[in-house]
């Protein structure tokens, strides 16, 4: 007879037998891993028939917009182009270096479509910082704009997305005449993760990663039609899933890039956006800026927040001033995708967590120091596993068995612990604390007290060297505006909550915090600006 499965707490999710974490959510059926399918031809499946009636996408600056026929037919014009006029085809690594714009997603799901390879990176980057993410990726072809393709080596000669020749490739065509077999477990993605933590890595992502994450959101879906304004750049993993997701599920999706609050609000007030996404700055400044109050957003329902911590007190204030929406906060990695996630009004009044586990996502929390597997409660780093887990880094051995454990575990990085509800909560990143004396300090905790003090508007803390006590936390401090709060004030503050060694012990008073583009704090380039005190360039 076989053994019964074991025990699940209902409430936490943790079994006691095999001491991990299982999801609260229930289980969404993906398609079998043997049956070939792209993640285009799933998206596209999903699609009601006949298509929707209102548009796919957006342009939130110039008000251009594409139907959903329109779309679907430019994804297979343009796939039949790549692959007949260029020879794109199933292992060919593409390096697309572009903002986003309506486009992006259609040649992302055009090359999808033929089994190549995703390779988005940051515009923004330097031409020393593509060399090295091209050699780590090893593309054989390159995508750019007329304003970044100069960034990109003098041997490259990319296609042009705002070309005319890229434009014929989408207005006409036909579909390829020999559809190409494409496993779920072929890579579909190299996402770069971030740098902010170690060297950089270049991560491969099989299609049935994506089609895992959509199949959860939708079981999950809502019976209205979002639409969904996407301000994350869809080069980083949040802009690049939420821009393929707002596709697969129907909805309009609104893209406004790196645009200034006022413009935020006003395409969220002219497109009735009901959903969108923003990293905790953009969060902080809807709660400060009293010229979102001009602005009609009665559509809005949720925000959905993620990328980096959103401290409880700017959660707080945004929803005083925005008392019927939603801050649904959520949790994923490069490496891992969507972990965890807040679903409903209930859940998002857990203002300190990250939602539970997403559907499908086991995890267990194993003590960083002894490996002892823990329990509710107990914090230690994240370990998963998953059908959105990636399939590796790329051309990285060494970082390969450092990331997964010999039972195949995903090992995050992350100090984490469930609590006896199955939310989880993030204490810190394991490479970023600090190490005090035989203590260890989590940077974030500390940063969560300073931005509760009303004159801060941002903190971040960082370690400093120091000779008796090895590293000191160091704390960079954006007072607000008018104010004359002193670095012993500052101090005095944090020591009054929390234990004698967590003490901030130096403070610098900076006009801004340095973010990535998701919103995660630059920590390594603040500690090097501590070591040689050049705060003013900040």
């Amino acid at each position: 007879m076989a053994n019964p499965p074991p025990f699940i707490n209902p409430r936490s999710g943790y079994s006691p037998a095999t001491k991990t974490f299982h999801s609260l959510r229930p289980p969404v059926p993906l398609p079998p891993v043997s049956q070939p399918l792209s993640f285009t031809s799933y998206a596209i499946s999903l699609l009601p028939n006949p298509f929707p009636s209102h548009p796919a996408l957006i342009d939130g600056s110039t008000g251009v917009s594409l139907s959903y026929p329109d779309l679907v037919s430019q994804i297979h014009f343009l796939a039949s182009s790549l692959h007949s006029n260029l020879g794109i085809s199933k292992g060919h690594v593409a390096f697309i270096l572009s903002p986003s714009c309506l486009e992006i997603p259609i040649l992302y799901l055009s090359l999808l479509s033929l089994g190549a390879i995703i390779t988005p990176a940051n515009p923004a980057a330097t031409p020393s910082e593509l060399s090295r993410l091209i050699h780590l990726s090893g593309p054989a072809f390159f995508f750019a704009t007329s304003s970044t393709s100069s960034k990109l080596p003098g041997h490259v000669t990319p296609i042009l997305i705002d070309s005319p020749l890229f434009r014929s490739f989408l207005d006409s065509g036909s579909s390829l005449s020999d559809p190409i077999e494409i496993l779920q477990s072929d890579p579909a993605a190299i996402q770069f993760s971030s740098g902010t933590t170690g060297r950089i890595k270049a991560a491969a992502l099989p299609h049935r990663s994506f089609i895992a994450m959509i199949a959860g959101f939708h079981a999950l879906r809502p019976s209205d039609m979002e639409t969904t304004m996407l301000s994350a750049p869809m080069f980083h993993s949040l802009g690049f899933f939420v821009a393929l997701k707002g596709i697969a599920l129907a909805e309009t999706t609104v893209v406004v890039g790196g645009a200034p609050l006022e413009r935020i609000m006003a395409v969220a007030e002219r497109y009735n956006v009901t959903q969108m996404t923003a990293a905790p700055p953009l969060v902080v400044a809807m709660a400060q800026s009293e010229e979102t109050l001009r602005f009609d957003l009665s559509s809005l329902r949720r925000v959905f927040c993620g990328g980096a911590p959103l401290s409880l007190d700017a959660a707080e204030r945004f929803l005083a001033k925005f008392p019927l929406l939603e801050i649904s906060q959520g949790y994923g990695s490069t490496e891992a995708g969507g972990i965890s996630r807040m679903i409903g009004p209930e859940e998002c009044r857990r203002g300190r967590s990250v939602g539970r586990l997403t559907e499908n996502v086991e995890a267990k929390v194993v003590h960083h120091v002894t490996g002892k597997v823990l329990s509710v409660g107990e914090p230690g780093e994240l370990c998963l596993k998953g059908p959105a887990t990636m399939l590796g880094y790329v051309g990285d051995p060494e970082a390969n068995a450092l990331a997964f454990d010999s039972e195949g575990w995903l090992k995050t990085g992350d100090l984490c612990y469930f609590d006896e509800d199955g939310f989880l909560f993030i204490v810190d990143r394991l490479k970023e604390m600090i190490k005090y004396k035989a203590y260890q300090v989590p940077p974030a905790e500390l940063e969560h007290v300073l931005q509760s003090l009303p004159e801060i508007v941002d903190a971040a803390v960082v370690p400093y060297p120091h000779e008796e006590a090895g590293q000191i936390p160091m704390a960079f401090v954006v007072r607000q505006p008018g104010s004359n709060l002193t670095e012993l004030e500052v101090m005095e503050f944090v020591a009054k909550q929390v234990a004698p060694y967590k003490k901030i012990r130096r403070v610098a008073f900076i006009k801004s915090i340095p973010k990535s583009a998701a919103g995660k704090v630059l920590r390594r380039e603040l500690a090097s600006f501590a070591l040689c005190g050049s705060f003013s360039r900040l």
